[in-house]
């Protein structure tokens, strides 16, 4: 059912009268209506029955976490590649299977003298006999000799700097550390170590402050190396277990059939999944207003969802706050407060405990959202007063956050030292967003300067410059397989290209978007394309035909944003009306697609 709208008497406040001078724009409202056309677009063809369930019955399957398996662990690390040795011999890849074997160095070992070895090792860690520690890591058969020397080194250089022996600890940096300096943990981990020389303690290094004594930091190392032993020097007790023919394949048929029996949308007939390369979950058009979210004080700029499966939505305001809202009853769990100046964008990390925050007071948050009843800002990133941040976003492996803004500037910012580790420049105007594509060695941004530019994230250099928008460049968006890129901007127009040919493939129309506002667009999916409209309008198009499929209409202001959620087949929108509004497809409402 529709949620009426019940917006709260708007306050003038000083960020609402600040935006006025960045967002003035046209907010006509247009009656809600399925999408002309859909007939002749032969839409109506491609109608399947679908069926709506209930959260409840989605919670009845147990969630995918870590809890299920230690994926770390030396059995399950041995079980992952027997199964795959075992399907790589049936396909007759008999090679393959040989080189698997030969790399993982899963052999038949004597149990004696693995049992010999990996009790020594321990020992002599907990002892700090580091001669013994050497004679054990130097054996032939390990594979990864080199890391488990350099973390043996490390220990005993953190050590050495722990008692105050900066002599010693200075030959072992040069004699032994700095030849594999290429085994680091994390990049500037070798810089962090020089640093210790000129410390008065080990916590004063970004990377060690959790130093925790030679003891603690022993323990650790000790069950560290014994799990790479316990991977590389196998014994005979997993193989003598029988393993059942077929099973990667009989395990990935089982990982299909719960994402088809958790996905909020079930259709009559046994779907087909044409690829493993995504979770399954299938296209649906929504056509209905699910909820409306209200609270904030100004208009609402962006949105991302908390967590895997969208338990939660947050949201950024110009009324300076971040809230978070409960996506079933659409309550306010959290708010955020700390910046003093509207919220440009937000995003979240794929576990739901951490958020980050891009501000027009200059500064970039991290906050810790694990507990909404006592979120944490933890970390403040500022750009020396160089404008607004207006985007922000993390790379694939949530270690780096990219940010960019006002300043014509994109940055890269280690989350682990806490340091900016890399700067872009190159655009001639304000950075609109920038994001990294999947493989995480591209960062792609769109400009107030009309152009879509690629930069190599190690060199610091710009790659290509796409120069196609007759205006401004307000969003990038990549699609899940890596090979799309969709962007928007104030032409009126959202366009595809082939991250591979970087030609463009499609244009999208229909949208109003010319005036001093960011309207972005995002993927649903493989099929659809999504962005919002300075009409209050949420506008839906087939990819490939680039035909409206929906419009959504509803807000009574320029939709800035939305984001489509596959777990739970709801799309976000964010609306200068002060609200969000989420939308699903309504299977009772026969007059509206599903594709």
């Amino acid at each position: 059912m529709r949620t009426a709208s019940t917006n709260s008497a708007k306050v003038h406040t000083a960020a609402a009268t600040k935006d006025a001078a960045h967002d003035r724009g046209t907010s006509a409202a247009v009656g809600s209506k399925p999408a002309e056309g859909l007939a002749a677009n032969g839409l109506g063809s491609q109608r399947k029955k679908f069926h709506y369930h209930q959260t409840e019955r989605s919670r009845l399957c147990t969630e995918a976490s870590a809890e299920l398996f230690d994926e770390n662990s030396p059995r399950i690390r041995r079980d992952i590649v027997r199964i795959i040795a075992q399907y790589l011999d049936s396909q007759g890849y008999t090679s393959t299977k040989v080189t698997l074997y030969d790399e993982a160095n899963v052999k038949q070992q004597q149990e004696s003298n693995y049992i010999s070895d990996v009790v020594r090792l321990r020992a002599a860690i907990l002892d700090g006999e580091w001669g013994e520690v050497d004679r054990i890591c130097s054996s032939s058969y390990l594979k990864d000799k080199k890391h488990i020397l350099y973390n043996v080194y490390k220990q005993q250089y953190l050590e050495l700097i722990d008692d105050n022996e900066a002599q010693k600890a200075f030959m072992t940096l040069n004699k032994n550390l700095k030849p594999l300096e290429s085994q680091q943990s994390f990049q500037g981990e070798f810089r962090d170590l020089c640093y210790l020389l000129t410390t008065k303690s080990i916590q004063d290094a970004p990377a060690f402050r959790n130093w925790d004594g030679i003891a603690s930091s022993r323990e650790k190392l000790a069950e560290y190396l014994q799990n790479i032993l316990e991977f590389e020097i196998v014994g005979r007790e997993s193989e003598q277990q029988h393993l059942k023919p077929n099973r990667l394949v009989t395990m990935l048929r089982q990982s299909v059939a719960y994402q088809i029996e958790s996905c909020q949308y079930h259709s009559e007939a046994i779907p087909s999944v044409p690829t493993l390369l995504s979770d399954y979950a299938p296209v649906v058009v929504p056509n209905t207003e699910q909820r409306s979210f209200v609270g904030h004080l100004g208009n609402v700029k962006c949105t991302a969802y908390v967590g895997p499966y969208g338990k939660y939505i947050a949201s950024g305001s110009s009324d300076n706050t971040i809230r978070i809202w409960d996506t079933e009853s659409a309550e306010c769990m959290a708010t955020l407060r700390g910046h003093t100046s509207r919220i440009w964008d937000i995003c979240v990390d794929r576990t739901g405990s951490t958020l980050v925050s891009a501000s027009g007071d200059c500064t970039v948050k991290v906050w810790d959202i694990r507990d909404l009843h006592k979120p944490q800002c933890v970390a403040t990133v500022p750009t020396d007063n160089g404008g607004d941040i207006y985007s922000v976003s993390l790379n694939p492996l949530e270690s780096h956050v990219i940010m960019a803004g006002y300043d014509r500037t994109i940055r890269l910012y280690d989350r682990v030292t806490g340091r900016i580790v890399q700067t872009f420049h190159g655009h001639e105007l304000s950075v609109a967003q920038a994001v990294t594509n999947p493989l995480g060695n591209l960062i792609i941004s769109g400009s107030k300067d009309q152009t879509i530019k690629f930069w190599d994230i190690m060199s610091g250099t710009c790659v290509k410059s796409l120069r196609s928008h007759l205006g401004e460049v307000t969003s990038v968006a990549t699609s899940d397989s890596g090979m799309l890129l969709l962007s928007s901007s104030k032409d009126n127009s959202n366009r595809l290209w082939d991250l591979r040919s970087l030609k463009r493939l499609r244009r999208y129309k229909g949208h109003q978007n010319t005036s001093k506002n960011f309207i972005r667009s995002n993927f649903i999916g493989d099929s659809l394309v999504v962005g919002g409209s300075e009409d209050g309008v949420v506008y839906i198009w087939d990819r490939e035909s680039t035909k409206i499929v929906q419009r959504l209409d509803g807000h009574q202001g320029i939709v800035y944003d939305a984001k489509w959620n596959p777990k739970r087949g709801i799309l976000c929108s964010a609306s200068d009306d002060w609200t969000l509004k989420t939308w699903w497809f309504d299977p009772n409402n026969p007059d509206l697609p599903v594709l």
